[in-house]
């Protein structure tokens, strides 16, 4: 996959741009609330602790068997960052897995753009011959488990670490 470069993606009302480490400032205050990490753990990162983690996704993984794929969601209407959304790719002889994940600042959820941002990342790994998709949500996260359904993913019932895989059905 590394192949293939990380583009902007475009969605009806959404821009999924490549994460840059001058994000940092305003997904800190879009990342704020704790109540963000219920179910993915940890808490809000300061805007300096955010660089020095955008920093490091920038750079890439350190496994050359594995990529990282990371945007901020831009609302264009309103010109301003909302969330992430991410896919970490592991190639093998079978071909390509995504691991997906998105998050969505308090303000804005429950506008469906979590939904919309997922169905373009999706998407998008499509259109890049990544057949296999997959995130891994936390069962009492029905919001979170309503994005995938959305985006064409279906629980499986496996657990990992706690949450339930959910996997894009075979084509």
């Amino acid at each position: 996959m590394s192949a293939v470069e990380i583009e902007a993606v475009e969605t009806g009302r959404l821009s999924l741009v490549p994460l840059a480490v001058e994000h940092a400032d305003e997904m800190a205050e879009v990342l704020s609330d704790p109540a963000l990490h219920v179910f993915i753990g940890g808490a809000p990162h300061s805007p300096q602790a955010l660089r020095a983690r955008y920093e490091r996704l920038v750079a890439g993984s350190p496994d050359p068997a594995r990529t990282w794929w990371n945007w901020v969601i831009r609302l264009r209407e309103e010109q301003c960052l909302t969330g992430t959304v991410q896919a970490t790719i592991t190639t093998a002889e079978r071909g390509c897995t995504a691991e997906v994940a998105w998050v969505v600042g308090t303000p804005w959820q429950r506008r469906g753009i979590a939904t919309e941002a997922a169905r373009g990342l999706v998407g998008w790994l499509r259109e890049q011959g990544v057949r296999a998709i997959r995130a891994h949500i936390h069962p009492d996260h029905h919001a979170s488990g309503a994005v995938a359904a959305a985006a064409g993913l279906a629980s499986t019932g496996h657990w990992h670490e706690g949450e339930i895989r959910w996997e894009l059905p075979p084509a």
